[in-house]
């Protein structure tokens, strides 16, 4: 089973984001996502300078994949996009369906991204037909509704296996409106929150969290504890979603306990938030079952 570094979903100044993909070069992960995915005002990092650093990963051993915005909101969003595909050096994540057409049309592979919502296994076949050659299941996908699905073909698996979850996109700007600012006249206030911006509950409880446009779980998803389930799942790779602090020591966790020698409760002290894993069980999000042996047994 592979690792894989997923793109960076919050906003962190340029030398921050370089100087985090440069110790990246040295992590024992397989795959490395680079790109955009969230905001197109976020802009301190171009497109060339992800080409940069996919050339740096590249040399380091690393499978570079650039990932494409999930909402395109204008024509210049949609220019980028083009500009992405066309390139051809990397493989391309495709977040909408307006890059799976861009990158059908071309006839190159590419990895069908989680908020493309294949849900059934028609979708899923027509994404293979498309080029398809390897799929990111959405989030809240069950392990139940995981095994419904056919293997299609050679496509790998890659599943979201740590990092808060990515629920939802929205025009609206969440965290602009959170400082009564304009979307348009942010003052990109996501660079005050480089883990995003935790909203409670009025009984003072973690509920989500703001990053943008986009809506994320205040817990973080963690199936370290579930490596023997994953595997007779078929899940080929196990995504890993960015952090600003400690995300050397997740990637070493992970990869320790692929090869039998590290303990899923290391990861206790080095989350941002408490765990979760209940939509892998089928219930809610937020729930969280330590005892993999037990939820096993009850399914």
């Amino acid at each position: 089973m592979k690792l894989s570094l997923g793109p960076l979903l919050y906003y962190w100044s340029r030398e921050d984001t370089l100087a985090f993909y440069e110790q990246v070069a040295g992590w024992a992960v397989d795959v490395v996502y680079l790109g955009e995915t969230v905001c197109s005002r976020r802009h301190l990092l171009r497109l060339s300078d992800w080409l940069e650093l996919g050339e740096k990963l590249t040399a380091a051993g690393k499978q570079v994949v650039l990932s494409t915005q999930t909402l395109i909101e204008s024509e210049s969003d949609l220019k980028a996009l083009r500009k992405l595909v066309a390139d051809g050096r990397f493989l391309v994540e495709a977040n909408e369906w307006g890059a799976v057409r861009l990158l059908a049309e071309k006839a190159v592979a590419f990895v069908a991204g989680p908020t493309l919502n294949a849900y059934n296994p028609d979708t899923l076949a027509l994404l293979g037909e498309l080029g398809a050659m390897r799929w990111v299941p959405p989030v809240e996908m069950s392990r139940e509704m995981l095994a419904a699905m056919p293997r299609v073909g050679a496509m790998e698996t890659e599943l979201f296996a740590y990092g808060r979850l990515p629920l939802a996109f929205s025009a609206r700007c969440f965290t602009a409106r959170h400082y009564n600012l304009q979307k348009d006249d942010c003052q990109f206030r996501c660079l005050d929150h480089p883990d995003g911006l935790t909203m409670r509950t009025r009984e003072g409880e973690d509920f989500l969290t703001i990053n943008g446009i986009q809506t994320q779980s205040a817990k973080v998803m963690s199936l370290a504890h579930r490596i023997d389930a994953l595997r007779a799942a078929r899940v080929d790779v196990l995504r890993l979603s960015p952090q600003s602090r400690q995300m050397g020591r997740v990637v070493e966790v992970f990869r320790a306990l692929l090869d039998g020698g590290a303990a899923p409760e290391q990861l206790d002290k080095l989350m941002p938030g408490q765990p979760c894993d209940g939509y892998w069980l089928g219930e809610a999000g937020m729930a969280y079952t330590a005892n993999a042996a037990a939820s096993a047994h009850n399914a």
